[in-house]
């Protein structure tokens, strides 16, 4: 199952999607769009504490991590 984790002020939410159920897969590249177009930074995992930012949903992604937007004050 792959993981797409998205951070807010309570802790997190996670989504598990199966990459090989073809809606599934549609959810969650719907789920990348809105969540960066909405601002929210997204990298992916690439080992013991390294990642890397992405710019297009890859649905290969054991996990994807999504921070929200900072906000100044």
């Amino acid at each position: 199952m792959a993981k797409q984790i998205v951070m807010n002020a309570t802790g997190d939410t996670r989504h598990e999607f199966d990459p090989a159920d073809a809606a599934a897969v549609a959810e969650a590249s719907t789920r990348f769009q809105q969540l960066t177009g909405a601002g929210f930074t997204a990298a992916v995992r690439r080992g013991a504490g390294a990642s890397q930012l992405v710019r297009h949903f890859d649905p290969t992604a054991d996990e994807t991590v999504f921070f929200p937007p900072l906000r100044g004050g």
